[in-house]
């Protein structure tokens, strides 16, 4: 498939290249941006993930915020990340949310990002929004099969995220799998790149398909 034009060629504007990169909960994404981030150097490359902007539930009961969908868009506070996405574009600073995944809250505290020359914004939802897709130079999606994503899944929320295993499963089946079949799988239409998120190597070769693309745009 010939490459989308960019967003930097259709505004004509400068400034930073933007890779995003979305799929299911956990297929591979950050695995993915890890390798691109070596293989594009860490020095040009700045990072954002979207799951930084949920919105703050501090003030709902522990119960009550257990009980919201955070698979879903509204979940998000999107559009304070395309501002910074803009922001970045223009060569300026921004102070992004810091979020507890434990809580559901936002720290008052904020995370200072320069710009680089290449940013990469990761996500469950980064290619189901317009506004954010308008915003992309690249638009990348990781496929992987269910029972999989549920695997890691697992692991990553009872070892990293204090959660219980009960917990997880009941979330899954409550949000996450539903959401995913509304929301992010449908997204897969966008994407500039379908890559395969089944092991490291998958995810390695995927890098190397993504910096050849970027070559094509100009960005070397």
């Amino acid at each position: 498939m010939r490459p989308e034009m960019s967003a930097l060629a259709r505004t004509g504007g400068g400034g930073c290249t933007i890779i995003g990169v979305a799929g299911g909960s956990a297929s591979g994404k950050t695995t993915l941006v890890n390798a691109l981030v070596e293989a594009l150097g860490h020095g040009r490359t700045g990072l954002l993930g979207h799951d930084w902007y949920y919105l703050d539930r501090g003030h709902l009961s522990a119960g009550r915020r257990a009980q919201l969908n955070y698979d879903h868009p509204r979940a998000l506070e999107t559009r304070l990340l395309a501002r910074h996405l803009r922001a970045l574009r223009r060569g300026r600073a921004i102070a992004v949310p810091i979020y507890d995944f434990v809580t559901h809250t936002r720290s008052r505290r904020r995370r200072v990002i320069a710009p680089k020359p290449i940013v990469i914004v990761e996500g469950l939802l980064v290619l189901q929004d317009r506004e954010l897709r308008g915003l992309l130079d690249l638009k990348v999606f990781v496929d992987c099969p269910e029972e999989l994503r549920l695997a890691r899944r697992l692991g990553r929320d009872t070892h990293e995220r204090g959660r219980s295993r009960e917990s997880v499963l009941a979330q899954w089946e409550r949000t996450v799998a539903p959401m995913h079949r509304r929301f992010v799988d449908p997204s897969k239409r966008h994407a500039d790149i379908v890559v395969l998120g089944r092991n490291r190597a998958d995810l390695r070769r995927a890098a190397k398909q993504v910096r050849a693309r970027l070559s094509l745009l100009g960005v070397e």
